[in-house]
Order: C-alpha cells, then structure tokens, then sequence
C-alpha cells in the first residue's frame, strides 16, 4: 500500500455547484460536496439520481456545465480520464476497465510500461504487481488472463490499478453487487486499511446496510439535486429512504394478504451432476416461495432446470397435477413457466433494440398475421402495460439499455405476462435496484400472488426473502437445508445457520 501522504484531516476534493444537462434532463443541479482523507462518503440515491453523471465528472468522462472542482483546494479542470487519474483520482466502474486477453501485471501497468532500453522489463512489472497484490492481501498470478479471474479478483485488480496511480481518492460504483459475503468482507477490510492510509473514497451503493457498516458520511441525491449530507451515525435506514425517495415508506416491503391456493408446481427429485442433489419441493397458487443460501448454494442451478434452461439428469416437474417433460425454454414458456433471469441485461433484454421489441420477442405468434407482423398490436399490448404496471418509457423505441434496472425489470416481466404464466419464477428480483424501484417490484410481485400465480422467488438480500415470502427455502451445497414455514417468526439468522452450518 502506499506510505500516508495526507493528514486524514485534509479535504481532499471539494464540488462547488457542479450542473449537467443532457437532452431534455437536468442531470445534475447545483450539487457540492467535500471528501476527506481517511474518510468513507456513501454516495446515495434512486436510479437516475445523478450519481453516475456525478462520478463521470469526477473521473473525466463527462465536464460540467458549471460549477468548480477542487483537489486539496486547489481549483483544477478534469477534461478525460487520463488528468482524472493525473490529479490523483481513480474511479472503479461497475463495468471493469481491465481488458480480458491481458494479463493482470499488463493491465495494471497498460500504456504506463516499465521498459529496458526498447523492450518492456517484465520482471520489474511483475515485482511491482506482486508487492501491490500482497498489500491487498491478494495472492494471484499476475501473468493470469483478466479473462480468468472471478469478479472479485477483478475488482481487486482495479483496485491494484489505482494505487499504482498513487490515487488520493478511490471512487466506487456498486463495488458488491455480484460478490458473496466472504468477497465482500474481503473489500471491507481492504476499504479501512486505505482509509488508514488517509486515502478518500466515495463509495456508491443501493445496500443501506452497506452505508452503516462502511460509511463515515452518507451523501444523498434526488432527482439531480443534493439533498442531505450527515453523519452516518445520525441517521436510520429509514431516514435514508424518506431522503431518497421524497416521501416516507411505513415499510420497505408492501403488505399482502396471503391466500394460498391449490398446488401449482411440484419438482421431485432433480438432480444434475454435484450442484443439484435431490431436490423436493412445491409451490401453490397465491404463493410466494422464497430460496436463500449462499452464493454457489445451487439455487439459481434450481430454477433453471425448472425452466428448461439446463439439462437434468433426473427427476420430475408436475404442473397442474401433470407429469412434465420440459427440456428447453420454450416447453416451459408454452405451459406458463417464466423465468426472470438474475442477469436481465445479458439474458433477459437486448440492450440494443427498443423495450416494444423486447417485449414483443416470446410473443411474436401473437402479433403475427400470415407472413406480417402486426406492429399496431404489438405496440398497443405493450402501452397497455406500461399503463398497468407503471413502465417508464419516453417512447415505444427507447433502447432497453437506456431505462433504470427497475424499468428493465418491469419490461421483462411485462413480456412474461403477456404470456399469462402462472408460474413466475424472480432470480434476484431487485438486485441493481434503488428502494423506490424495490418497493414497485414488490408490489408488482404482491398483485400477481394475489391473482393466483405461484411465484418463486431467489434472493440473496435476507431482508427481501423474509419481507416478502410466505414459505423459505434454504439450500446449500446443492441441497435443501430446511424449510421455514413461519416466516413472522424467523430471523436472519435462523437463515445463515441453515445456510452455513
């Protein structure tokens, strides 16, 4: 790690009424703030809050079109990544800058390479790697492809990357949204040894838990304006989220009266190679089925076998009462299985097409008439769940890749609803997602249950499966652990016995 070179005292950056404007949207509004040394500031807000504008500016991404930046008071302009990192600032995106076919010593050292007379001296990259892997706690190949690394290898590389910059100030988006808990107890004790070294870092999070566990300060902004800045010590959860999102939530999760009805689904027995070993359970009408367990535990290996997303190699489906043999997708989508992927943006939407296409893509034999397709239907099904279940579009051809994670949610159902399923299957339902988006999804996931569909649903976030499940389901190592039925009376760590012990 680098030697201490600022007093934790110190502020480290300061924003003066920073203002960004896009095409039709004022991104940002006269939003400040300062950073110390030593010091974790929680960056918070719902999807489309400004924080990603924010920290594109920061990092050189995007200018401003007003407003003042300030390192160590020193006023200075951060026109591209290259003076961002100049000026001692580091931002690690959720999507990784490492190229995949370098190895970890040539990405960390890319475009910065030791040389020997004409030729690069790999020995000395390479010591150099090693001293900042080990600091990290990290002990890795570093001729390893990028490629080849787990995300939190990865992460660890960014990280690496930045302090071989000498960064004063780490910038974090959503740096735990695909690690498991040991990963991402990992990344905490590496975020407060930097904080000992008077490092500042903005840390970018949907996880309130997070806030409290991590952060010195906690920032939050709406709708492109600062709305709050304290102590994290001087705050609830709850008052975090009245700040977010402009109104005050009596609960994070939305009541249900739960009528459970006749069973919908049953699987006996599946089995596939070590991740599956005997799994039983059933669903029923009106229910919300909820699977915990730790990352690796085999339960999106579980619901993807229901789905016919993977081969079997043995066991049985009953629908309805009826013996099944569903080998593929679309068997299960033409008997009312439907599955919500846990990764929408590369298996559930194409990014690239408009949210009327992606909708419309499982239910084109509807919309088909002879060898045409009947665009007028297509897009009026589409505005009638818009309407129904509050998608938020500015047009019928917006690309997919441009709404919040809320709002690709929502279209991904919407396709699946078009389908009229009855059995609904949510693999990290919110994940991505800001509390507000959260609490649609919920109530979304409520109406359906209340209309009689079986709803499974896999989550990592504890809170989520006991705020929302009427039954869990805890697996680990590829088999059910146990089964909790009282689900008022359970806690989070009735869960994390079954899940770990």
């Amino acid at each position: 790690m680098p030697e201490l070179v600022v007093s934790q005292k110190t502020t480290l950056l300061r924003v003066e009424n920073v203002s960004k404007s896009f095409p039709g949207v004022r991104a940002l509004d006269q939003v400040s703030l300062d950073l110390k040394g030593g010091e974790v500031l929680a960056l918070i807000g719902e999807n489309g809050a400004g924080k990603s504008t924010l920290i594109k500016i920061l990092g050189g991404a995007h200018g401003s079109d007003s407003g003042q930046l300030f390192i160590e008071e020193n006023p200075i302009s951060i026109g591209s990544p290259l003076e961002a990192q100049a000026s001692g600032v580091s931002i690690i995106y959720q999507e990784f800058n490492l190229i995949p076919d370098l190895s970890v010593r040539e990405n960390i050292f890319l475009g910065r390479e030791k040389t020997s007379g004409v030729f690069i001296d790999e020995s000395i990259e390479a010591f150099g790697v090693e001293a900042l892997l080990k600091q990290l706690g990290l002990n890795l190949d570093v001729e390893k492809l990028c490629r080849d690394l787990t995300i939190a290898e990865q992460q660890l590389v960014e990280i690496a990357k930045a302090l071989s910059l000498d960064a004063k100030i780490l910038v974090m988006d959503e740096p735990s949204a695909t690690l498991t808990q040991s990963e991402v107890d990992q990344l905490f004790r590496i975020i407060k040894d930097l904080k000992s070294k008077g490092i500042g870092i903005i840390y970018i999070s949907h996880r309130l838990e997070e806030v409290f566990e991590i952060g010195d300060r906690v920032m939050v902004l709406r709708d492109g304006q600062h709305v709050v800045t304290k102590l994290v010590a001087e705050v609830t959860r709850q008052d975090l989220i009245k700040f977010m999102v402009g109104r005050s939530l009596e609960s994070e999760f939305p009541p249900r009266e739960s009528k459970i009805g006749e069973r919908l689904l049953e699987v006996r027995n599946f089995c596939r190679g070590t991740a599956i070993q005997d799994i039983s359970f059933s669903v029923n009408a009106g229910e919300i089925l909820g699977f915990a367990g730790l990352v690796g535990a085999g339960r999106t290996e579980t619901v993807r076998l229901i789905f016919g997303a993977d081969p079997k190699d043995s066991g049985q489906l009953i629908l309805k009462g009826k013996k099944m043999e569903i080998d593929e997708p679309r068997q299960a989508i033409a008997n009312g299985i439907c599955l919500l992927t846990e990764d929408r943006k590369n298996q559930g939407l194409v990014l690239v097409h408009s949210v009327v296409e992606n909708f419309g893509l499982p239910n084109l034999k509807s919309y088909s008439g002879g060898l045409f397709l009947d665009e007028k239907l297509e897009k009026d099904r589409f505005r009638n769940f818009v309407d129904e279940i509050k998608i938020k579009v500015s047009s019928d051809e917006q690309d997919a890749g441009d709404l919040s994670g809320g709002n690709q949610q929502k279209v991904v159902l919407a396709k699946w609803l078009e389908q009229n399923a009855d059995v609904l299957i949510f693999d990290e339902p919110t994940r991505g997602i800001d509390v507000g988006g959260k609490y649609e999804i919920y109530q979304l996931m409520n109406k359906l249950a209340e209309a009689g569909k079986a709803i499974i649903m896999v989550s990592s976030e504890l809170p989520e499966v006991l705020g929302m499940s009427d039954r869990i389901i805890v697996m680990r190592d590829g088999c059910i652990q146990g089964e909790i039925t009282n689900v008022t009376e359970a806690s989070q760590a009735e869960i994390m016995h079954l899940a770990v012990e």
